[in-house]
C-alpha cells in the first residue's frame, strides 16, 4: 500500500505523464474520429472549359455538385492545368474540348479529368466524376422533366498522372523519408540537453567559453549529418526495392530534407530545454510525432480533413515536407515552384531555434 501511494503521488507530480494518461486517448479519439476522413470531398480543381456552351457549363456545374471537386483555378488550356498539378496547386483538372457538343452527340470521349495520381486516394475519389451524365443539360421534354440518364458516363475519361499503376509504394516511400527524419531527429535532440544534465556534464558545459547559440548549433550539426545519411538510405532502398522514381532534381530532394532536418532538430532542442528527464523528452516527442503522422497527409489525405485541422497541420514541419518531396520526386516540380512550403520550414526552424536559445540558461538551476 505504501508503494502504491508513493507511485500515485509521483504520477501526480509528473505533469507530463499525467497529461499523457488523459491526453493520448483524447488525441487519438479526436484525430481518428473527427480529423481523419477517407471519403474525400472538396478537392482543389482547375477547369478548362474550351467549349463554353450551355451544355459544357451545365456539365461543370454537375461535377461541382457532386462535392468531389471545388474549383480554384480557371484555365484556358490543358497545359495550365498540368502546371497546376505539377506545382500541387490543384489535385484535379477538368478539360472540356472546343468540339464538346459534337463529341457528345457522336458518343465519343468528350471530357477528360486529369488527376494527380501521386495520392492513390485522390485517384479513387476522382473516378466518381466519370459517372456524371453528359446529357443532363438537354432541354426539358414536354411535361417539364429533364432527361437524366447515365449514358454519358463512358464519355468522361479519367487520366491519372505520376502514378498510373496506383502503386502504394510510390506514394508512401517519399513521405517515409519525412516520417523517419521526424521521429529520429526530434528524439535525438530532445534528449541532448537533458542527457548532459543527468550525466553531470552540464557543469563542464557551463565552464566552457562557448555562447548559448554556439552550444545549440554544436548540438544540432552532428545530427544533421545523421539525417542526411538516413535520407540517402531511404532513397536508395526505395529506388532499388520499389522502383520509386525521382522525376525532379536529386539536389532538390536533399535540400528539402535539410530543411526538414533543421526544423525537427530545432524543435527537439526546444523540447530538451523544457524536459527534466530523458523519459519526459521522449513523452513530449510522442505528442508531436503522433499528430505529424496522422495530419501531415502521409497516411490520410490532407484534403479530407476539416479546415480547423488543416490549419493545425500547417504548423507541423512534416506537412510541408510531404508536399515538397512528393512534388519533386513524383511530379518533377522544382523547389522554386514549391517555395511557400520551403519558406514555411525555414521560418519554423528560425522560430524554434530562437525559442530554444532564449529558454536555455548556462546555469544548474
Amino acid at each position: 500500500m505504501a508503494v502504491m501511494v508513493k507511485e500515485v503521488r509521483q504520477l501526480r507530480r509528473d505533469r507530463v505523464t499525467l497529461a499523457m494518461i488523459v491526453g493520448i486517448p483524447v488525441m487519438q479519439l479526436v484525430l481518428f474520429g473527427y480529423a481523419i476522413n477517407l471519403n474525400l470531398r472538396g478537392l482543389d480543381a482547375g477547369i478548362a472549359d474550351q467549349s463554353n456552351t450551355a451544355a459544357s457549363r451545365a456539365l461543370v456545374m454537375d461535377m461541382v455538385a457532386t462535392g468531389v471537386i471545388r474549383p480554384t483555378l480557371s484555365a484556358t488550356a490543358p497545359q495550365e492545368l498540368m502546371d497546376g498539378l505539377r506545382r500541387g496547386e490543384i489535385s484535379v483538372g477538368v478539360v472540356v474540348p472546343p468540339d464538346f457538343e459534337r463529341r457528345r452527340a457522336e458518343g465519343r470521349e468528350a471530357v477528360q479529368v486529369l488527376v494527380d495520381g501521386s495520392d492513390t486516394v485522390v485517384q479513387s475519389a476522382a473516378i466518381q466524376l466519370a459517372q456524371v451524365p453528359l446529357d443532363s443539360a438537354d432541354p426539358p421534354r414536354p411535361g417539364g422533366r429533364s432527361t437524366m440518364s447515365r449514358t454519358g458516363g463512358g464519355q468522361v475519361a479519367v487520366v491519372s498522372f505520376y502514378n498510373p499503376e496506383r502503386r502504394s509504394a510510390v506514394n508512401i516511400v517519399p513521405g517515409l523519408i519525412g516520417v523517419i527524419l521526424t521521429m529520429t531527429m526530434i528524439l535525438f535532440t530532445g534528449v541532448a540537453i537533458v542527457r548532459e544534465r543527468e550525466r553531470g556534464n552540464m557543469e563542464l558545459l557551463i565552464a566552457t567559453p562557448v555562447s548559448r547559440t554556439e552550444l545549440m548549433a554544436g548540438k544540432v550539426l552532428p545530427y544533421a549529418a545523421i539525417g542526411m545519411v538516413q535520407t540517402t538510405v531511404v532513397l536508395a532502398l526505395g529506388m532499388w526495392l520499389f522502383q520509386v522514381p525521382i522525376r525532379g532534381s536529386v539536389l532538390d530532394v536533399y535540400v528539402a530534407a535539410v530543411l526538414l532536418i533543421l526544423a525537427n532538430l530545432t524543435l527537439g532542442l526546444l523540447i530538451s530545454t523544457k524536459a527534466r528527464s530523458q523519459f519526459q523528452a521522449m513523452q513530449m516527442t510522442f505528442f508531436v510525432f503522433l499528430p505529424s503522422i496522422l495530419l501531415s497527409g502521409f497516411m490520410f489525405p490532407f484534403a479530407g480533413m476539416p479546415k480547423p485541422v488543416q490549419w493545425l497541420a500547417e504548423v507541423l514541419p512534416l506537412t510541408h515536407f510531404i508536399r515538397l518531396v512528393r512534388g519533386v520526386m513524383l511530379r518533377g516540380a522544382g523547389l522554386f515552384e514549391l517555395w511557400p512550403d520551403a519558406v514555411a520550414l525555414v521560418a519554423f526552424s528560425a522560430l524554434m531555434m530562437s525559442l530554444a536559445i532564449l529558454r536555455f540558461r548556462k546555469r544548474l538551476d
